[in-house]
């Protein structure tokens, strides 16, 4: 007897009702935004502004409310952002944040990678910034509560191009400074198979940070994948004889076999995940014990909601989640607001200081380091005013 359609959309309809959309425990949604946004806030435009060098994201929302963010780096990325990101929110609710970068994932999955996550991470922090101005409240709020409003950090921006002794002495000055106990330096030559930035620097320079720091200062160390795991070890163990607190991507990125390697043969903690936009790949590193420190970039791995993620992940598997962070000032406000309330953040979050940084006027808080620490800012939003002055110098940038 045929199936008449009627009966045939009836029949698949009552089998989809039966069916359940299964996802994973780690994108169970758990941020509850309409609790303290009450009214929806409607996304009717966004634009990308530049400023001489520095971009800017910004949201607006049919009522005229607006959120913006510094990116880090957009540039390459402008298409991306144009034709694949931006359209995908206009018109939604900007409380449904977390369906939302999920949708656009599932739309784009192809593309999936740090060119198409820092797109979507500029967008979904300037929601933030709008959704906290609209509720009064600053990001961390809405994130899940401010548990912490001084971040302790470690100084960074270490570099290759110096010798050993030069830059010990960057550190011991920033150290001086800053009031820091943490510090890291940049060791070996970069995805380099083993080479150094010249021969015996790595050695040279960490002895000598061990010797003129004290014990009193941690000090970590970040390969940048320079080495294969058999060199990794070696030159971990010198590490650990040193009491380096941890070593940071030993090898390349996307060869976690030899990380897992390297991890296995050696005690001090293994961190990494810096270049990481997969939440599969995290969970496989800490489900195989790959790393001891998890750290996301809070742009490449595609905002607060993704990094909040990897958070939960690292609790369940109580490891500490330490993002990786190469911004400064404005920039740095989305790492400073995400400490501020992830339970089983790190002991110190990176924060880029060499001494030569440059303050720039066009907005406030500025974000210096005093006695070791970054003061988190307590008003709505990212937390950050710009000079409306300076942004009425913007140019529209488009596709």
């Amino acid at each position: 007897m045929p199936v008449s359609r009627r009966h045939f959309l009836l029949a698949s309809a009552a089998a989809a009702a039966e069916e359940k959309r299964v996802i994973p425990w780690y994108e169970e949604p758990f941020l509850n935004i309409p609790s303290k946004v009450k009214a929806p806030v409607k996304i009717a435009k966004i634009e990308l502004l530049k400023v001489g060098s520095n971009y800017f994201l910004e949201v607006a929302s049919t009522n005229g409310a607006k959120g913006i963010c510094r990116t880090k780096q957009i540039d390459d990325y402008i298409a991306i952002l144009f034709r694949r990101v931006a359209p995908h929110f206009i018109g939604k609710d900007a409380r449904d944040i977390e369906s939302l970068v999920d949708a656009v994932y599932t739309a784009n999955y192809k593309l999936a990678g740090q060119a198409f996550w820092c797109p979507v991470a500029y967008v979904e922090q300037s929601i933030f910034d709008l959704l906290g101005k609209t509720a009064g409240v600053p990001v961390g709020a809405l994130l899940g509560g401010v548990i912490r409003k001084e971040i302790p950090v470690y100084l960074s921006g270490s570099g290759r191009e110096t010798p050993a002794e030069q830059e010990v002495d960057v550190y011991v000055r920033g150290v001086a400074e800053t009031g820091a106990k943490a510090v890291k330096f940049k060791i070996g030559g970069r995805m380099s198979r083993n080479l150094d930035a010249y021969p015996g620097r790595t050695e040279t320079m960490m002895k000598l940070a061990r010797k003129r720091l004290g014990d009193g200062v941690v000090i970590n160390a970040d390969a940048n994948g320079s080495y294969n795991s058999a060199k990794a070890i070696e030159v971990g163990r010198m590490l650990q004889d040193l009491n380096v607190n941890f070593f940071e991507e030993p090898c390349p990125w996307e060869e976690l076999g030899e990380t897992k390697k390297v991890a296995e043969a050696l005690r001090i903690k293994i961190a990494a995940g810096e270049q990481d936009a997969s939440l599969w790949r995290f969970l496989w590193m800490m489900e195989n014990k790959v790393v001891s420190i998890v750290q996301p970039d809070l742009n490449y791995n595609g905002g607060f909601v993704r990094a909040l993620r990897v958070a939960r992940m690292a609790k369940k598997f109580g490891l500490p989640i330490v993002p990786h962070n190469t911004q400064t000032g404005a920039s740095a406000v989305n790492i400073v607001q995400f400490a501020s309330t992830v339970e089983n953040i790190g002991g110190y979050m990176e924060f880029p200081h060499r001494g030569d940084e440059k303050k720039e006027s066009w907005y406030t808080p500025e974000f210096k380091i005093r006695n070791g620490t970054v003061s988190v800012p307590a008003a709505p939003g990212l937390g950050i005013q710009f000079d409306p002055a300076y942004l009425a110098r913007a140019e529209k940038v488009t596709a």
